[in-house]
């Protein structure tokens, strides 16, 4: 497809599960991206070797998948947002700088509480501004932060069609930073000029501050907003979260994702009704994104498999009319998406439960620098191929006798070569000492064959000493037992020469008569 840089591929590997999201700093040096396996993977272009692998990854919140992760406009820092109450703030080598504070779940009005207190859905930093960054949760609202001071600035809450709470599964800042489009698992769509009217927190004002409280409560004058510029109510199918709200470079336009299979393009200045819609885009993770092309010809969304012998793909898909220009398959679910403007590539996180990667799209006529780069390097030589982990052996020329060992590689003199010599033949046993073979009778080797078959053979079936007569051979020593009694009882001849056997006992006969 003309324009699409997308002949060559390159995978960043390392994710245990699905990648769910994923984007470069602003330079195209550097690439974050956060998996289901509850880790983060950077990744260094500079010094990427052609085995795709990163310099750093850690598990951000245990037991919490990424949903979301974000570059400043400067590159020095990164929002990354889990599935937990509390985004964190990482400086670009992917040290943890700050973690935006948790608000009280025992409020009931959420523009009281300093943060979150369910699970976060999304979260984006400002475009322009360095210090801003904003977050959506599940708690039914929108929070604006200053990253640097780790405290909230304002709080967004939806206007519903009817009382309750509706989680915010999406949220977005325009190309400028003055718009902030947020989805809702309601279906609909609403924005908020930033520049528009706020409120302020009910938590100060109401009663006058002691002195000594003063610095605390100063931190709690946050802004609220609930009215939004703009509406548009069932966007999407009621109950199916809006996965995604991506402004045009323009702001005239936005697109919409969502986990009912559509994705929609909307025109701001007739916020009525979608523009035009594509339908058939399989959608099973709540973070799956869509993008615009640097040039806005293009849209890129991922769609989700369907079943354990499919997969998804990335779809490009026309910017006026959504129709489907091309289609690549991908391992898995495509999930994240985004086209870096600067190095002219495409970063899709997909993968499922046994693993996942970001593929990297790219085209050596059109691309540059990025995963270009890292393709040509030979892969990292692991340490353990080229050097020893054990302690070295050290050799003592002038030890004792008994404890000098030779130095490898070097020849013996004849004086150690005779000393070795006298000291081997001291173990070494004497000739004819030793017999071969297994022994029988008390002497080794005294049998030809140790096999049962071998004796069976060469007795030829019969038994040893079959001629001799066993009886014969008995009654041969049956005179010889009064020999051998008469030598201890010779002495008892003259005193006793009728034997008297000792009289059974008492017990004796008491245990004949029971019986």
């Amino acid at each position: 497809m003309e324009g699409l840089p997308a002949s060559n591929r390159f995978d960043l590997v390392g994710a245990g599960k699905a990648v769910t999201a994923v984007e470069a700093d602003a330079n195209g040096a550097r690439l974050v991206c956060g998996s289901h396996d509850y880790k983060c993977y950077l990744y260094d272009f500079g010094g990427l070797k052609a085995d795709g692998k990163s310099f750093r990854s850690w598990e951000v919140t245990e037991g919490y998948p990424v949903v979301a992760v974000s570059w400043s406009p400067t590159g020095d820092a990164f929002l990354v947002v889990t599935s937990y109450s509390q985004p964190k703030v990482y400086n670009r080598d992917g040290k943890e700088l700050g973690e935006l504070p948790k608000g009280d779940m025992y409020i009931r009005d959420m523009k009281n509480t300093k943060g979150h207190v369910t699970n976060c859905t999304g979260g984006a930093w400002h475009p322009v501004e360095k210090t801003t960054a904003l977050t959506s949760s599940e708690d039914g609202t929108l929070r604006v932060w200053d990253v640097m001071e780790l405290q909230q600035k304002t709080v967004i809450k939806p206007q519903l069609a009817k009382p309750g709470r509706v989680s915010v599964t999406s949220c977005s800042y325009s190309t400028d930073g003055r718009l902030i489009a947020a989805g809702l698992a309601d279906g609909a769509i609403q924005l908020w000029d930033v520049k528009g009217k706020f409120g302020h927190s009910a938590a100060v004002g109401l009663v006058p501050v002691p002195k000594p409280q003063q610095a605390l409560f100063a931190k709690q004058t946050w802004s609220y907003a609930s009215t939004p510029g703009q509406v548009v109510r069932n966007a999407h199918a009621a109950g199916s979260d809006i996965t995604c709200v991506r402004f045009s470079l323009n702001g005239q336009h936005l697109l919409s994702r969502s986990e009912d299979g559509s994705l929609k393009l909307w025109d701001l200045r007739k916020f009525k009704a979608p523009l035009c819609t594509a339908d058939g885009l399989p959608c099973n993770y709540s973070m799956t994104q869509a993008c615009y092309s640097p040039d806005e010809k293009f849209v890129l969304t991922g769609t989700s498999a369907e079943g354990k012998d499919s997969s998804g793909s990335l779809v490009v898909l026309d910017a006026q009319t959504l129709e489907k220009q091309g289609e690549i398959a991908v391992d898995g679910s495509a999930v994240a998406v985004q086209w870096h403007p600067r190095i002219n590539q495409i970063f899709v996180g997909c993968g499922g439960r046994s693993g996942g990667c970001v593929r990297t799209f790219y085209d050596p006529k059109l691309s540059s620098k990025g995963a270009l780069a890292a393709a040509s390097r030979a892969p990292r030589v692991e340490a353990t191929e080229f050097m020893s982990l054990g302690a070295p052996k050290i050799y003592v020329p002038n030890a004792l006798p008994m404890y000098r060992e030779d130095l490898p590689g070097r020849p013996l003199s004849k004086k150690r070569r005779a000393e070795k010599e006298a000291e081997q033949r001291k173990y070494q046993p004497m000739a004819g000492s030793m017999a071969k073979g297994v022994g029988a009778g008390g002497q080794l080797g005294a049998t030809g064959g140790t096999l049962l078959t071998q004796h069976v053979l060469k007795q030829q079936g019969g038994l040893a000493n079959a001629e001799v007569d066993a009886r014969a051979a008995f009654l041969r020593h049956a005179s010889k037992a009064d020999d051998e009694i008469s030598r201890f009882t010779a002495a008892y001849k003259a005193t006793q020469p009728a034997p008297i056997f000792a009289e059974e006992e008492d017990e004796e006969e008491e245990q004949a008569e029971q019986k």
